[in-house]
């Protein structure tokens, strides 16, 4: 086989396009960037081999005063590139995938919002669980304690020490009178009337317990009776000036009601309504040197709820609270 067979019959490979130069591509994007932001106006009217040519020519102008030698070849490429928008980026379209994207990019800044806005809005709930819910669950917690448990254990501790204390069965029938009213009203809700209803108990417990010694008054330049003519009635209502005296000696007040103008006081000295003859008992007593040997009018004692008058000494009962 000669030379030129052999060479025939080898296969012949096309040798490989030589791979564009970075400086050149830099270059073609750099000519589209000009063609892009420069104002070139170009006839409309001209044909479009015309119209590169001129661009061309504008192009090599541009350079030539920066200094910078273009090719030819990449002047043409840069107009070639420009008309089909080579270098110019084009955003996706909206879509599921470009939103991931965007997401994803953006992850840290969203990330970071993300953060405040759980934090904000775990501060936000649970200052509402906390104030509002909370506030409403605690006040019905408190409630259900106070109807159940506090309320109930206070009016059972005054019923059991009143009915210790009463030596009378007016002050067990009003004890009880009281727990009904209290019983009915935590059944009802009612915190009001249930406080009311131990609060009357209370008070029942104070007067069981309270003693003193009705004493009239009789010291020197001190009035110790005194007469009224009540309106439209032609005979005297006569009162002795008391005062109740504790177990210490010290006077006690007690709220008393007068009969003349119906008004409730609290006070430690009163007028006591009794008959003409203890009125005039009393005045001889003091006439004799001043002093009334006789002073004690009546004895409040511990479990009972009136004062016991001593014998001998008619009183009407009704009350004065000033006047003399």
């Amino acid at each position: 086989m000669s030379d030129a067979t052999a060479a025939a019959a080898e296969p012949v490979v096309a040798a490989p396009p030589p791979e564009a130069k970075l400086d050149d591509v830099m270059l073609a994007m750099d000519v589209v960037d000009t063609l892009r932001h420069q104002d070139v106006q170009v006839a409309r009217e001209l044909d479009e081999d015309e119209r590169d040519r001129q661009l061309i020519e504008r192009l090599r102008l541009i350079y030539r005063g920066q200094g910078i030698v273009v090719t030819d070849a990449i002047l043409v490429e840069g107009v070639k590139a420009l008309k089909e928008s080579r270098f110019v980026y084009t955003p996706p379209r909206p879509g599921l995938g470009r939103t991931l994207a965007l997401v994803w990019v953006d992850r840290k800044r969203i990330g970071t919002g993300a953060l405040v806005a759980a934090l904000a809005l775990g501060i936000g709930f649970g200052a509402y669980q906390y104030f509002v819910v909370g506030a409403a669950e605690r006040e019905a917690a408190a409630q259900r304690i106070e109807f159940t448990e506090t309320l109930p254990r206070e009016v059972e501790r005054l019923s059991k020490a009143i009915d210790a204390e009463a030596r009378v069965e007016e002050a067990r029938r009003r004890a009880a009178a009281s727990v009904a009213e209290a019983e009915q009203a935590m059944a009802a809700k009612d915190g009001s009337a249930a406080r009311r209803a131990i609060a009357d108990l209370s008070a029942l417990l104070a007067q069981l317990r309270q003693t003193f010694t009705l004493r009239i008054v009789s010291r020197p330049g001190e009035q110790s009776g005194i007469f009224r003519l009540p309106p439209n009635r032609t005979s005297r209502n006569y009162y002795l000036i008391v005062e109740p005296i504790g177990p210490d000696g010290r006077p006690v007040k007690l709220p008393i009601t007068s009969e003349e103008d119906q008004k409730t006081v609290t006070i430690d000295r009163f007028g006591v309504r009794v008959s003409p003859e203890t009125f005039d008992r009393v005045r001889r007593d003091k006439a004799d040197d001043g002093i009334i040997q006789r002073a004690v009018l009546g004895e409040k004692r511990r479990g009972e709820l009136d004062i016991r008058y001593t014998d001998g000494m008619t009183v009407s009962g009704g009350f004065i609270t000033s006047g003399w």
